[in-house]
């Protein structure tokens, strides 16, 4: 049956402000120097499956082994010039769009930047494109934040106050159709008064410094219009420690950039390639064609195992799987059959099975990384008793053992990325399960595009935690009743509920630290008991490299996204 256990009880996530103490769910501000350790992460797990990415090709010019190009940096005496394998798609660099949107990029900066100082935890937040920490009103409606001077964009323009506004209102502006928007409806209005930038939000929020990390671009470069056709996405201009130099369909090049206002990029390039298939991406980081590469935890193993120059690093995520039921779904339709289903599931079979042991059983999208804010919840494997609250609610097996009611055979088709093998084999793990208790679920693979128009009338298999920096954000689009402006795949099924809605616009606001932990502990309890899906797990993201004499310093807690502009390289700009 559903149980529930104690909640561990810390502290670690507070933070504060100069001005007084906030709180923060997962990341504080502060500007301490940045924590140079290298961690590591190794574990016992071989064999080969398969993650998929989102479509790439080979290096044209070779791996970590290569020349530098005429005329870029990585010459004699240099550190070395590095070449990875990863999903990102290419050509897609606005910030608008949500580019580095969570600080995973070294092209742009945001006015605050992570810091890893203990890669099991949130990061801290500290500043960056701010001169110093943020101040906010005695109502939290009111933050301010200078903006340091002397910085340069990589087209040699300086960095204003201005340029941080027109970034900020480019992303609010409908006319950009920026799916990052709905994240920011807080802002009412955002203003420049002098070298400081004033921001007025439409209700208290303290997670707002998250909401700092959006990397900033030249105001000349807001022209108006979709994000999706603006020349930064091929063209981006930022102020991070790399700049792009080179951008062809399948590879991008990224240069140290000289006028950088902190420490210069110790690495001098870094190329970017897009491989399509993840057997190809092993080969090549095992055969020192490419420095590293993502892989599936299995696939990560063994080929960290296969080569003594390779290392495997393994990061700590707030990134869930797990399954949408369709709205209409009979088999799914009241909270004590939702219920049933989760029982159903077998979650450590599929963590030990798919992803090698790399995995935690999750029950809601919040896991222990928040601290006193979680709720420590888990669904028992008991398919015995799925079975019982099933046939309770009239659905009996037939023939074949698939349960129907009232002429309805109890099931659903489940969609999943046909690019990601690990999905595809959780979703078909999850079908097996259902099966035992007479669910008949269909796992088919799906494109996108193909999911969106039906995406009410099926089950997909889903990964969230895109914003996990706020713990506001890890739950209030995925729990909430479906939202205006929110991207389709958050609680695509609709199941939810007018109190649960309230609550979690209550947590949001809320400013006592006591309060806002009671709340959101109040949300994991209430979803337990009526869940909009099934949680899998929280993932561990696996990556294989050859650091090359770099100290990579700390891991970071990930989000959703992950590839090469996380893993080792989410900090490269500040390798030494």
């Amino acid at each position: 049956m559903a149980t529930r256990r104690s909640p561990p009880r810390t502290s670690r996530w507070r933070a504060h402000t100069a001005s007084d103490h906030l709180l923060r769910y997962g990341a504080r501000v502060t500007s301490r120097p940045v924590s140079r350790r290298s961690v590591l992460t190794a574990s016992a797990a071989a064999a080969a499956t398969a993650l998929a990415g989102c479509g790439l090709s080979t290096p044209s010019g070779g791996g970590g082994t290569s020349g530098a190009p005429s005329g870029s940096g990585g010459g004699e005496g240099d550190h070395p010039a590095l070449v990875v394998a990863g999903t990102e798609e290419l050509g897609a660099f606005n910030p608008i769009s949500g580019h580095g949107e969570q600080g995973g990029t070294a092209l742009y900066e945001g006015l605050l930047r992570l810091r890893s100082d203990d890669p099991e935890a949130l990061p801290t937040l500290e500043p960056a494109l701010a001169a110093e920490e943020p101040t906010v009103s005695k109502d939290q409606r009111t933050w301010r934040v200078p903006v340091r001077q002397g910085v340069r964009f990589h087209d040699g323009s300086e960095l204003t106050a201005q340029d941080v506004v027109a970034t900020y209102r480019a992303l609010l502006d409908p006319e950009s159709g920026s799916e990052a928007a709905w994240a920011y409806d807080m802002v009412r209005t955002v203003e420049a008064e002098g070298d400081e930038v004033v921001f007025h939000l439409e209700y208290p929020y303290v997670d707002f410094p998250s909401r700092m990390l959006l990397g900033i671009a030249p105001k000349a470069k807001f022209t108006g219009g979709p994000a999706t056709e603006s020349p930064l996405n091929r063209e981006p201009v930022g102020t991070g420690p790399l700049r792009l130099v080179s951008l062809k369909p399948h590879e991008a090049t990224l240069e140290r950039f000289e006028d950088y206002w902190g420490e210069p990029s110790a690495v001098p390039r870094l190329t970017i390639t897009t491989v399509l298939d993840e057997g190809t991406r092993a080969q090549q980081v095992r055969a020192g064609e490419v420095d590293g590469t993502v892989l599936p935890p299995k696939l990560a193993q063994a080929t960290a195992d296969a080569a003594d120059h390779l290392q495997l690093a393994v990061a700590k995520t707030a990134d869930w799987r797990g399954v949408s039921f369709p709205e209409k779904a009979a088999v799914a339709a009241t909270p004590e059959l939702r219920v049933a289903l989760n029982l159903a599931v077998d979650r450590q079979a599929m963590i030990d099975a798919v992803l090698g042991g790399r995995g935690t059983p999750a029950a809601t999208p919040v896991s222990a990384v928040y601290g006193d804010a979680y709720e420590d919840l888990a669904y028992e494997h008991d398919p015995e008793k799925a079975k019982q609250v099933l046939e309770e609610a009239g659905w009996a097996p037939g023939e074949d053992g698939i349960r129907t009611k009232d002429g309805e055979r109890a099931g659903f088709t489940l969609a999943y990325d046909p690019k990601d093998s690990v999905r595809r084999d959780l979703a078909v793990a999850f079908a097996e399960d259902l099966k035992k208790v007479g669910v008949e679920v269909t796992p088919k693979g799906m494109t996108w595009d193909e999911i969106e128009p039906v995406y009410r009338e099926i089950g997909i298999l889903l990964g969230g935690g895109d914003k996990p920096y706020s713990i506001d954000s890890q739950v209030f689009g995925q729990l909430h009743t479906p939202m205006k402006g929110a991207a389709f795949f958050y609680n695509p099924g609709g199941q939810g509920s007018d109190e649960l809605d309230a609550l979690l616009e209550k947590a949001r606001r809320a400013t006592d630290e006591t309060e806002r932990n009671r709340l959101y502990r109040d949300v994991q309890k209430k979803t337990f008991e009526d869940p909009n899906g099934v949680y899998f797990m929280f993932l561990e993201h696996t990556y294989v490299h050859d650091p090359r004499g770099y100290d990579t310093g700390n891991l970071v807690v990930e989000p959703h996204a992950h590839g090469v502009s996380w893993g080792p390289w989410w900090n490269v700009g500040q390798w030494t």
